[in-house]
């Protein structure tokens, strides 16, 4: 079976180019694409794809993570809420978020990325404005609810769109640009909430409320422009010749991924997903990184104050831990691309961030906090280079570079061993949202009367972070049992006119190859998985 690998499935053309395979498995065969040059085709796609896609993430997790640094500018005390009251509007936002993801990402495949995304950029961005006229608790209340309704199809839409246009050895650098812009979002949200708050006063209107406008209205005037400059997917780009489309569609069928050529929605694709044990291992990997992430973006500049610092001065404070976690988190995407073992740094990744939080829970000094973390960062630098610095957290000790790393990393394991473009799109938006929701929790656990050491919250984040241990650990050896059982013979299916003595009429019978490669997806036998 493995000499079959090298063939291509055929289907139908969906989006753009009507075509269909031929028998021998290359697209558009009268397209001669020897005059493409690769390297420099590929710095274009680099061009066109990733940059704006960033922007787009750095706006939303900015918008989203906003309401943290207008709390230290008196939003509780002008709209008249108490502190469970913001606790419960943080909630409300991740109801909706985490539950429409899934059918965001079918909407975003049958409605086009340019329409779509602009869309929801363009509800959320006028959802954040109006946040900057609220006057009580209901208003902020149903803000919260829509702002987690148009945010919801952002990133699993981003994450999805990416693959369609990278082979999988390719995805994780691409992912860790695009998701280093939340880190630079976190730096931004400080910087930002300090300038903007000089306004207060400014035609009546708070200084935390002109935080809302200005960053809402500035995402409405990108969700517009992106109608424009979003590419949709590669059989539709403007900017790509015939013949480097058909190159692009060539490579990723090349790399197995089959669905590259476009394929019709089908309800199989959805119930596929679900009864994935891959999907609900990844729900539970997505879950140990996204409630940390969810509890720093919204809490970093409150516990920093609850240290002793001014309002300006803690908001400033959290922008270096940002800017250092872009950098690492660019670093490991590329270094994942270039060894090919997400398990393993997925495993180290959550390791570091376990042993993080065990000193945090510990230690009741700031400055002790610090030194314990610089302490394990330089013992463990030398052994893993890249990322060991991930323990270091200034003043407060949760590390967005270990959450965000993990997550860049995850995305890319993920969605790299999920084949089919329907079904990895709503595995990845099953994971996501269920990662998502946890938010409702991670933005309750730390309390304004365990401040200002807050050991519940680090330790219920511990937790999320055994979780996540645990789940790659696990998706790990499944992969691995996996890859040796294909390689064995034992999910050899009936091919018609192929003499297979392995083949096992359980695992399907198909009239071709290539049909089988089309229906079955990552479970076809010739489907390996990347460790």
């Amino acid at each position: 079976m493995s000499s079959l690998s090298e063939k291509s499935s055929k289907g139908d053309h969906e989006l753009g180019v009507h075509s269909e395979l031929v028998p021998d498995g290359i697209f558009r065969p009268e397209v001669d694409t020897s005059g493409v040059d690769a390297n420099k085709l590929m710095r274009r796609i680099d061009l066109h794809v990733v940059p704006w896609l960033a922007l787009l993430y750095l706006l939303n997790f900015l918008d989203r993570g906003s309401i943290g640094n207008a709390k230290l500018y008196n939003l509780e005390k002008d709209i008249g809420i108490t502190d469970n009251q913001y606790l419960i509007a943080l909630t409300v936002f991740f109801f909706p978020y985490a539950l429409l993801e899934p059918p965001s990402n079918v909407a975003l495949k049958r409605l086009r990325p340019s329409r779509w995304l602009s869309f929801l950029m363009l509800g959320w961005g006028i959802v954040m404005t109006l946040h900057g006229v609220m006057h009580d608790y209901s208003g902020l209340l149903t803000l919260r609810f829509f702002l987690g309704l148009f945010e919801a199809g952002l990133y699993p839409g981003i994450v999805f769109y990416i693959t369609c246009w990278y082979k999988r050895s390719e995805l994780g650098s691409r992912v860790a640009v695009f998701f280093s812009s939340a880190t630079v979002a976190g730096a931004f949200s400080g910087l930002l909430a300090a300038a903007i708050e000089n306004m207060h006063g400014v035609g009546g209107k708070p200084g935390w409320a002109w935080i809302f406008i200005l960053e809402g209205l500035f995402t409405v005037l990108c969700a517009i422009v992106s109608f424009w400059i979003i590419q949709d997917f590669p059989d539709t780009a403007k900017f790509l010749s015939e013949p480097e489309r058909v190159w692009v569609i060539r490579r990723l069928q090349e790399d197995q991924q089959f669905s590259a050529g476009g394929e019709k929605f089908k309800l199989k694709y959805v119930w596929e997903s679900l009864r994935d044990i891959k999907t609900w291992i990844a729900m539970g990997m997505y879950c140990g990184f996204d409630g940390p992430l969810f509890a720093f973006s919204l809490f970093t500049p409150t516990i920093i104050n609850q240290l002793g610092y001014k309002a300006t001065t803690a908001n400033l404070l959290s922008v270096p831990v940002y800017a250092w976690g872009c950098i690492v988190t660019v670093v490991i995407g590329f270094w994942g691309d270039r060894i090919g073992h997400r398990g393993i740094i997925n495993l180290v990744l959550f390791a570091t961030g376990l042993a993080s939080y065990i000193i945090l829970i510990a230690s009741r000094n700031p400055s002790l906090s610090y030194f314990a973390v610089y302490l394990g960062a330089s013992a463990i630098y030398p052994t893993i280079r890249m990322f060991a610095s991930s323990v270091f957290f200034l003043l407060r000790g949760i590390d967005p570079r270990v959450i965000i790393a993990i997550s860049a990393n995850s995305v890319a394991w993920v969605s790299s061993n999920t084949e089919g473009s329907y079904k990895r799109s709503v595995t990845l938006a099953m994971a996501i949202g269920f990662g998502n929701l946890n938010g409702a929790v991670s933005s309750n656990v730390y309390r304004a009367v365990d401040k200002p050491w807050y050991r519940l919250g680090h330790g219920i984040i511990l937790a999320y972070l055994a979780i996540g241990w645990l789940c790659s650990l696990i998706f790990l050896f499944y992969l691995r049992h996996q890859n040796a059982q294909k390689a064995a013979g034992a999910r050899d299916e009936v091919i018609v006119g192929i003499d297979n003595k392995s083949a096992d009429p359980r695992n399907g019978t198909f009239a071709s190859v290539e049909e089988a490669r089309r229906e079955k997806g990552d479970l076809w036998s010739g489907f390996r998985y990347t460790l």
